[in-house]
């Protein structure tokens, strides 16, 4: 990894907004995004295969430093993030923390994947304790475009009023 530049936060050596956090270059204002923070190679390129399928484009953060730049950059549409992603023994996970923060807004045009060890695909108590909008299995990761679909159905359904009062503001 590049070793990180002592600059002020957003701004280059130049003077100007340091870039280098972006996620993507030019995004057409239509087009699904996410991010994917997971450390299994197996399972995160089984998540990036799926979305792909399903029209997104992807981030694949290494660590959450880089995962909190590309937050700051661009808003998801979704973001999958492994409970012990980049966290060591007793740490928080920090991807996590910056989420339930956000500003309600904002946090609500994110859709957020929990992929977990223990707790089971669609536990919503689970999800709702972490701040997430789904829980999803490791075990059932083969069927994550059937699941995101469905959850996200329902989701769309319940906050429909609500995001369309958000565009007309």
């Amino acid at each position: 990894m590049a070793e990180e530049k002592a600059t002020p936060v957003g701004k280059a050596s130049g003077g100007g907004i340091d870039y280098s956090g972006r996620p993507f270059g030019y995004v057409m204002p239509d087009a699904e995004t996410a991010m994917i923070c997971e450390q299994d190679p197996v399972i995160r390129d089984k998540i990036i295969s799926e979305l792909k399928k399903m029209g997104f484009l992807t981030a694949q953060p290494a660590t959450y430093k880089e995962a909190l730049r590309h937050m700051r950059f661009h808003v998801f549409n979704v973001i999958f993030i492994d409970e012990d992603f980049d966290t060591g023994v007793w740490e928080a996970n920090n991807v996590l923390r910056y989420l339930e923060n956000l500003n309600m807004a904002i946090r609500r045009q994110t859709y957020v994947v929990l992929i977990s060890n223990a707790a089971a695909t669609m536990d919503h108590l689970e999800a709702y304790s972490k701040s997430a909008n789904l829980v999803i299995n490791k075990r059932d990761i083969g069927s994550v475009e059937k699941i995101l679909r469905q959850a996200m159905a329902e989701h769309d359904d319940f906050y429909r009023v609500f995001k369309e009062l958000i565009r007309k503001s």
